[in-house]
């Protein structure tokens, strides 16, 4: 537990939604990344500032500020393409303590649990649409609902179920351990 997969689903007008995913428990966080003040007002200029919502600063930012709120046994990797929007892993691991690794180029299947779980998001989130017009509400939502959905991997248990199995152990462990 608490070895993570990560990517963005790309939509257009450079829009994204953020996709972790626990290994074993295939418990799921979207990361809601909204679009960035200026958006849209200038010409994108070429290494001038990502506005699109997942630029590093913005991506660094969103993804601590969700895997923080993780006892720190349950946030230990996060595996991640190799995309640009990660550029400021030193920073990531830093703030919060997960080592961070880069899947090969081209090697989804380094990551397969996160592109497992992108195709079922698309379900919600179709290819060739603005993800920016989805509020932070309504991708929290579509989380809670691939959380609770059975799946055959988990014996039919739902990946919160298996996620609070996880919490409740290492729990027990945690006092178990200081006495």
């Amino acid at each position: 537990a608490g070895n993570w997969e990560g990517d963005l689903i790309i939509g257009t007008g450079r829009s994204a939604i953020g996709t972790l995913v626990e290994r074993s428990s295939r418990s799921t966080i979207l990361v809601h990344l909204p679009r960035l003040e200026g958006w849209g007002e200038q010409p994108v200029v070429k290494n001038g500032p990502a506005l699109g919502g997942y630029g590093a600063l913005a991506m660094i930012a969103a993804l601590a500020t969700s895997l923080s709120a993780l006892p720190l046994q349950l946030r230990q990797t996060l595996t991640w393409d190799r995309g640009k929007e990660l550029s400021g892993h030193a920073q990531f691991t830093l703030e919060t303590g997960t080592r961070v690794f880069f899947a090969d180029p081209h090697s989804p299947w380094q990551r397969p649990t996160n592109e497992n779980t992108n195709g079922l998001l698309r379900q919600y989130f179709p290819k060739g649409t603005d993800l920016s017009r989805w509020s932070a509400e309504e991708v929290e939502a579509v989380a809670l609902a691939l959380n609770n959905r059975p799946r055959k991997a988990l014996g039919w248990r739902t990946p919160a179920e298996v996620f609070a199995e996880q919490l409740r152990l290492l729990q027990q462990t945690g006092v178990a351990s200081t006495g």
